[in-house]
């Protein structure tokens, strides 16, 4: 597969997830986190879909394109792990996470991902739903929709 069809392929199955978990958590009550703003097109989805819900964004730099810039009071900016537990002081508040942190190596990317479960835990609210690129431990994986390769984007509940 060429990298602009696996790019594809990585972005239909990250929609697609996301719209069936906001669907899914449409009645539990929580706000939604995206770990990876990147040049924010994903933040800018979950605020299409999940309008009225507060989004709080973690990158280490913002960067992102100009209209898709969170509030101030919304975006934690700097390494995850003191951002997770600086959101973990509002309680587990979120009912819909999003992890797309990594650098593209897959072993440093799963290793992250296992280190960060534990912080990303804390801050989930029970029933919560996960969307991630990196497979999270602690939590119970679950299926995500049909349109998704099982190997392409995973699913868990907190």
């Amino acid at each position: 597969m060429s990298r602009l069809d696996s790019m594809l392929r990585r972005f239909t199955a990250q929609r697609d997830g996301l719209n069936w978990a906001a669907q899914a958590v449409a009645e539990l009550d929580g706000d939604v986190l995206d770990m990876g703003l990147g040049n924010g097109r994903t933040y800018d989805h979950l605020r299409e879909i999940l309008p009225g819900r507060r989004i709080w964004v973690m990158d280490r730099i913002l960067q992102c394109h100009p209209s898709c810039v969170p509030p101030e009071e919304d975006f934690l900016q700097g390494e995850a792990e003191p951002m997770l537990i600086k959101l973990a002081e509002f309680g587990q508040s979120i009912a819909l996470a999003h992890y797309d942190f990594g650098m593209g190596i897959k072993e440093d990317d799963v290793a992250e991902s296992a280190r960060l479960s534990p912080l990303i835990a804390a801050v989930m609210k029970p029933g919560g739903l996960l969307v991630s690129g990196q497979p999270l431990v602690g939590f119970e994986q679950i299926k995500g929709p049909e349109t998704i390769a099982p190997d392409r984007y995973l699913f868990y509940r907190a």
